[in-house]
Parts: C-alpha cells; structure tokens; sequence
C-alpha cells in the first residue's frame, strides 16, 4: 500500500473514532431500564490512582490508529473497520439493556490538587458514570491486541493489560467489567475471524 492509502484509512480511522463516541453518549442518555451498581469487595481494596489517567486516554487511542500500520490492504482495513462497529453494536445493546453506574463517591467533589487529577475530572465531565459494564476500553483494547498479535506477538497483550489497570486506579470501572469487557472483545474477533 501506498503513504496515501495509509494517510486515508488513518483519517477514515479518527472519524470513525469521534463517531463512534457519538453513540457511547446516546447509550448513557437512553438506558431502558434504572441502572444498577456491581461493587463487590474487591473493588474497595484497589487503590485509586489519578496518573494512570495518561495510560487510560493516551495510550488508548494511538495503539488502535497504530492498527492502520499494520494492515496490507483497504480490503483488510474495512473488514477490521467493520470488527469495532460489530463491537460497539454489541456493547450499545448490553449498555441499553443492562445499565450499570459507577458509584458516585468513586467521583470526590474535592477541588483536584493535581494536572492528573484536573484531567480525569475533565474525562469524568464528558464520560458519565453509566456505560460501565462492560468496559468498552478493555472490550476494545482485547479487540486490538487480536488484530496486532500476528505482527507484535506477546506484546499486544501489554495494551489491554494496561488499559485494564488503568480503569481500576482511576475508578472508572468495577472489576467485573474487565472479563466482562475482554469477552465481548475476543467474542468479536471470535466473529469476524469466522465471517471476514
């Protein structure tokens, strides 16, 4: 492939990310039902870290744009295109239909002391506490680790494992969104293994 075949799916990419979010958003407004919590113990035991909120917003999104490097043609670039707008289908059902929220003391009313800790507020502004289980950060962190483990090998795992962690310091999720958020990612590239 040419530069500016790489240079067109890498923008394709970023619209396809902005629009993607347009959806998240919709789902945190339309839930079809009152949402519930999913706090177990193990949740009060990790430790709430606000740095890791760098690894939670910019780790994210560069290594699945990093995708386009790797992909051998347009063919390929549309049917990966078409495995993350599988995923949000999929994760737009589950945040309608079964609607969880984070606690709302995971969100201190203190005035943020730090630039972390003034950044993930400004997340949190955007990104409500609902559209919690499953995670969509880790669903699509697995998603990308599958389509990169064939040229990075082990690892791709490095980015999920990560992202994971960073959803846990920086409480924006339950521990049971992880696996949760990692089966529905490896479920859709289970799909599209089997139908690309």
């Amino acid at each position: 492939m040419t530069a500016a075949d790489y240079l067109i799916q890498l923008t394709l990419s970023v619209f396809l990310i902005v629009g993607v979010y347009q959806f998240y958003f919709w789902c945190q407004r339309n839930a079809l039902s009152e949402p519930r919590q999913l706090r177990l113990p193990v949740d009060d035991m990790i430790p709430y870290r606000p740095s890791w909120v760098w690894i939670y917003s910019f780790l994210y999104y560069p290594v699945i744009l990093y995708t386009n490097l790797v992909i051998q043609s347009p063919r390929e670039f549309t049917h990966l295109a078409m495995s993350f707008l599988l995923l949000l289908v999929l994760q737009m059902a589950i945040f309608i239909s079964f609607p969880v929220v984070t606690p709302e003391e995971w969100r201190p009313e203190r005035t943020p002391k730090t630039c972390s800790e003034r950044f993930l507020r400004f997340v949190q502004r955007l990104d409500a506490r609902s559209n919690s289980f499953p995670s969509m950060h880790t669903s699509v962190a697995t998603l990308t680790a599958l389509h990169l483990h064939s040229s990075l090998g082990p690892v791709a795992w490095a980015f999920p494992l990560l992202i994971g962690l960073s959803c846990l310091f920086t409480k924006q999720h339950y521990v049971i969104d992880l696996p949760a958020g990692a089966s529905l990612g490896a479920l859709t590239f289970w799909i599209y293994t089997h139908v690309a």
